[in-house]
């Protein structure tokens, strides 16, 4: 349990606050006041009768609280980076996955020692998970392990730039009070400045820029939601393993919201391991219908647009 690939090497210094955003600079402020109260804990104490380090000061719990694109996970992920160990990161689903491997009891007792556990995209929109994971979240307060938190919006909260904190706090119950919500404002920095979907390539330029990539997937659209229908979504990381570049031939709209959710599951395990993707077909900025984009799962949808978007924009000539 610890931060993806693409935010393997990432530091406080590393996040670049947009200059009209007030909020980035200040959240990396009190995130790094943060850190440094779980380091400071750490440090040795002198004197001849030595006493176990004081508990961290400040709370129990930071909620960073924004938009899909203003780097909420970047800073999540240094966070992690910054503070003492042991220490675990990971999404809400894996998670989950691991209180379903080793058990409630058994997963309270393995994160129990740790200093800080990061959760990434908290699932507002799964009633039981959400109360399982609250619950799990709860015993590790009274353990003394610091929390850290992303999370989606409520399915029925539109727009994506409406902010989930009250939704968070409340979805959470008795936690709330041990967290303090860190709202991030700014617009998504992956299209800051830059240009749309790139065009697609040719069925002929995919095929051939497979075969001279090294490690390249090389699928038909169809087959490829064909088969993550067939594999559980928490299997999908797995699928990328030893993979370097994905290739897809006759990229089309998506028409129902079940494979819709299937591939946004997919569009965040390559964007975690910065797979380029090479295709033919529609630009990735036409995979969702405009009704999809107005229900409630639009947060979901436009975050694996930009996600897509900026991993087509990565194959493209430079």
């Amino acid at each position: 349990m610890v931060p993806p690939p693409r935010f393997a090497g990432v530091g406080f210094g590393t996040y670049i606050p947009d200059s009209a955003q007030p909020s980035q600079y200040e959240a990396v402020r009190v995130l790094e006041e943060f850190a440094a109260g779980l380091n400071a804990a750490e440090a040795p104490r002198r004197g001849w009768f030595r006493r176990s380090a004081p508990a961290p000061a400040g709370p129990a719990g930071i909620y960073l609280d924004g938009g899909y694109g203003v780097g909420k996970t970047h800073l999540l992920a240094s966070l992690w980076h910054a503070a003492p160990g042991p220490k675990a990161f990971g999404t809400f689903v894996e998670l989950t996955n691991l209180v379903g491997a080793l058990g409630f009891q058994q997963a309270v007792q393995t994160l129990s020692g740790h200093k800080l556990l990061c959760i990434d995209e908290f699932e507002l929109d799964d009633p039981g998970d959400t109360v399982l994971v609250s619950t799990l979240l709860g015993r590790l307060v009274e353990a003394g392990v610091k929390l850290a938190a992303t999370s989606n919006t409520l399915p029925e909260k539109l727009g994506e730039g409406r902010f989930a904190a009250a939704d968070f706090l409340r979805e959470i119950q008795g936690l709330s009070a041990h967290f303090r919500p860190l709202r991030i404002d700014g617009q998504d920095y992956r299209h800051r400045g830059l240009p749309a979907a790139p065009p697609p390539y040719s069925d002929e330029a995919v095929e051939a820029g497979a075969a001279r990539t090294p490690g390249a997937s090389l699928d038909s659209f169809d087959d490829l939601l064909g088969h993550l229908s067939a594999v559980h979504p928490s299997r999908y990381g797995a699928l990328l393993d030893d993979v370097q570049g994905v290739f897809l031939r006759g990229v089309r709209p998506v028409e129902d919201q079940s494979t819709a959710l299937r591939l946004v599951v997919l569009a965040d395990r390559m964007y975690d391991r910065e797979l380029p993707i090479t295709a033919s077909g529609i630009p990735f900025d036409q995979v969702f219908s405009e009704e999809m984009l107005r229900g409630g799962y639009r947060k979901k949808y436009l975050r694996a647009v930009s996600r897509l978007v900026a991993l087509a924009r990565d194959s493209a000539p430079r």
